[in-house]
């Protein structure tokens, strides 16, 4: 699996392709079938997308947009994924629309000079894909977006930290299915990993990036 280039408003207007000096953007699963009515619709991914699209505007040129790709069919996913493919047969590559898999339009337009990531499970970090592109790019510290924040974006930031990073999380950037579990995760994040993690706001991206990456 490799980095693949791809063909709402923001919080403000910034000149698109910036790069995040040290750092780059991963854009976790802004993904069509996530923001519209399917089984995993998630209504929140509406609420940040403005957020996202400021950052995603600004700092393209460093943005990565992971997208997950289910499996073909239930039978051909690896062990426990089975199960899970089993409770959610309509999600799987025979039966979704490929364009349901597509990052959403207001994102996808900044692709290039932002590229895709294919994954297949919740974390982005197997195979060490992923890792070598960004060293490659002399990135230190990941600004982390999208969803889910206690799934997906919870894969991403502890591989992120075991593998030596510093992480930023923009709150308003993050989304969740349900109430409870977006703000515990939060909670923990907040609690557990202060030594490697900064908490934010996409306005302090935007304009202080340089402070929180260093």
């Amino acid at each position: 699996m490799t980095l693949q280039e791809r063909i709402g408003p923001g919080i403000r207007p910034h000149r698109s392709g910036t790069f995040m000096k040290h750092g780059a953007h991963l854009c976790v699963d802004m993904q069509t079938m996530f923001a519209t009515d399917t089984e995993w619709a998630a209504p929140w991914m509406s609420r940040v997308l403005p957020a996202i699209a400021a950052l995603s505007e600004k700092y393209a040129a460093s943005t990565i947009f992971t997208r997950f790709v289910p499996a073909l069919r239930p039978e051909a996913a690896a062990g426990g994924w089975q199960r899970y493919y089993q409770r959610w047969p309509n999600m799987t590559l025979e039966r979704l629309h490929p364009e349901l898999l597509d990052i959403v339009p207001e994102l996808r337009r900044h692709m290039p000079p932002a590229v895709q990531f294919d994954k297949h499970t919740y974390s982005p970090w197997h195979g060490g894909h992923l890792h070598r592109a960004l060293q490659a790019r002399g990135a230190r510290t990941l600004l982390i977006s999208g969803g889910e924040t206690d799934i997906c974006v919870l894969a991403t930031m502890l591989g992120a930290i075991d593998l030596g990073y510093r992480v930023v999380l923009a709150e308003d950037a993050l989304f969740g299915s349900a109430d409870e579990t977006h703000d515990a995760i939060l909670t923990v994040y907040r609690n557990r990993f202060g030594q490697q993690l900064t908490m934010c706001r996409a306005e302090d991206v935007l304009h202080h990036w340089e402070d929180l990456a260093a």
